[in-house]
């Protein structure tokens, strides 16, 4: 574990017990080392003030209330470093990514009343590591780790408030996990836990509650994180559990939600839809009372039953839609858990032959406004919309030509068709139907294939009529048109002829020849050449 902690932290560490203080690495970054996870981002605390820190480490800033000082760390001093650095804490100078990266150390503290549920009153130094981890909102995330330069050194016995537990110590010739609230045994388990009392901690910080969601369905696969043991088997990969009363405390301050910053809730909400359990976040969070107070919209489709073509209620559909969604990008799992968004204020009837006339276009007009409330940018907004409003776009074999795909093209934009065929893969296969991709899609991807192929034109050649005409002097008529579509059937079997110089040469010997027989010796070639590139391209997606 030691050989994986960055020079820089050590560092930072050895400069901090050299002048007399205590330092230990901290939360989220022990929990991943723990997990055999490369961390993101690497946090250190101290009983040094900030003030403290600042004489230790000459180059560096102190712009918040919080006793966190970012200590900055020269980019030309880790060069080809794989070891990331934190991105918070910088300080107002833009030249930061240019130059340097930052290590946030922070003093140790204890917080009184959060007035706005999200930021602490006033912050007050604490003495003690063990009045700092206290304060932390998960098990697994209290957990600190000691690195022993010379030999062991044992961890000084706490003074335990009422209630918390005796803390475990594992010890070996190189450090030291300093374990005060089970947060190892939770890790082993794959349970989500606050410290402490739980309505204390949400009370603290209502974004906690999403927070724990997300946990609950990324420390166990996290996609966007490298691992440095590469990726674990399907067997391996369940979603953690949050603890019940951890879970009843949720449900209980969920109100509280609403006086968290948006951008901050979509932050955690983006973490939780591009995780392997995205579908279990989002059904995890109606579960627990908060998705009422993020997105309202979709829990209107909760009980809704729809027609003789779904045996899912419009929920449902949606959750397993998004389960299903073969695509990690974020746009397209927003599309795909929003594309019926609009179903239960369009239906009309009830039973089997109810219908949702144009909830695809409504559809498009809600998620605009959603993706709005929830400050997501201009560019997601118009990509997601766009999905939405177009993923009920119909195809079948023999009725739908190649002009009608063509139009389709021209209006998503051929960048996006991959992103269209997952969101349909994601309905189809959340309808409960056994194939996503039936024949009539691979056909259609085949078309759409066909279709944005560049044509085979004369256009492709480094001549034009313009050009005969000047060079030749021929006059305008059909004979330029058939000069033209001969060269182009000898630059398919030859391209390295598509040059001016030799093009010309050859116009000439072929201006001698009649009009007839210059059709004759390009149509066969062309014609050929066609049937060549679309069995090709029928072979790609398997299409008869």
């Amino acid at each position: 574990m030691i050989s994986k902690i960055p020079p820089y932290i050590i560092e930072i560490i050895q400069k901090l017990e050299a002048a007399g203080f205590e330092a230990f690495i901290v939360g989220g970054c022990v929990r991943d080392l723990l997990m055999d996870i490369e961390p993101k981002d690497w946090d250190v605390t101290t009983n040094a003030k900030p003030e403290e820190i600042m004489k230790i480490f000459s180059d560096s800033f102190y712009e918040n209330k919080f006793g966190t000082v970012g200590v900055k760390i020269p980019k030309s001093s880790f060069q080809g470093s794989t070891f990331p650095l934190s991105s918070a804490g910088a300080d107002s100078n833009s030249s930061r990514s240019n130059l340097y990266e930052v290590v946030e150390v922070t003093t140790y503290r204890i917080e009184s009343k959060y007035s706005d549920k999200r930021h602490p009153d006033r912050v007050k130094f604490a003495k003690t590591l063990e009045e700092d981890l206290s304060r932390r909102d998960f098990t697994v995330n209290a957990l600190a780790l000691h690195v022993n330069f010379s030999k062991v050194r044992p961890f000084p016995s706490p003074t335990f408030r009422r209630g918390i537990p005796q803390g475990q110590i594992l010890k070996n010739s190189s450090y030291e996990i300093i374990d005060l609230f089970g947060g190892q045994e939770d890790l082993k388990n794959k349970i989500i836990r606050a410290v402490g009392d739980p309505n204390e901690r949400f009370d603290e910080d209502a974004l906690r509650m999403m927070r724990a969601v997300r946990f609950a369905v990324t420390l166990g696969n996290d996609i966007s994180v490298k691992r440095t043991k590469g990726p674990r088997k399907l067997e391996d990969m369940t979603p953690f559990t949050i603890e019940e009363k951890t879970k009843k405390a949720i449900v209980k301050n969920a109100k509280n939600l609403k006086f968290i910053a948006l951008e901050r809730i979509q932050d955690e909400l983006n973490k939780i839809l591009v995780s392997d359990f995205a579908a279990e976040g989002i059904e995890l969070l109606r579960k627990l009372k908060l998705l009422q107070y993020i997105i309202p919209e979709l829990e209107k489709g909760y009980g809704v039953g729809q027609n003789r073509h779904h045996i899912y209620t419009i929920y449902e559909h949606s959750i397993l839609s998004l389960k299903n969604c073969p695509s990690a990008k974020l746009e397209v799992r927003l599309a795909t858990l929003f594309h019926d968004i609009a179903k239960p204020e369009t239906k009309r009837g009830e039973g089997a032959y109810s219908t949702f006339y144009n909830h695809d276009h409504v559809g498009a007009r809600v998620v605009e406004k959603i993706l709005q409330r929830l400050k997501y940018s201009s560019e997601i907004i118009r990509k997601v919309k766009l999905l939405v409003d177009n993923h009920m776009f119909y195809y079948n074999v023999d009725e739908v030509g190649a002009s009608s795909v063509r139009r389709l093209v021209k209006r998503v934009g051929l960048e996006n068709i991959d992103d269209l065929i997952d969101l349909r893969v994601g309905d189809r296969l959340g309808s409960g139907v056994p194939k996503a991709v039936p024949y009539k899609l691979r056909h259609f991807k085949y078309m759409v294939d066909k279709v944005s192929h560049d044509p085979l034109s004369v256009k492709m050649l480094k001549v034009n009529g313009n050009d005969l005409m000047k060079e030749l002097k021929l006059k305008p008529g059909p004979i330029i048109g058939a000069i033209l579509d001969v060269l182009l059937s000898e630059v398919m079997d030859e391209p390295k002829k598509n040059k001016k110089d030799a093009l010309m040469k050859r116009a000439k010997e072929l201006s001698k020849e009649n009009l007839p027989k210059l059709r004759e010796m390009a149509k066969e070639k062309i014609e050929e050449r066609k049937e060549e590139e679309d069995k090709e391209i029928k072979k790609k997606y398997w299409v008869k």
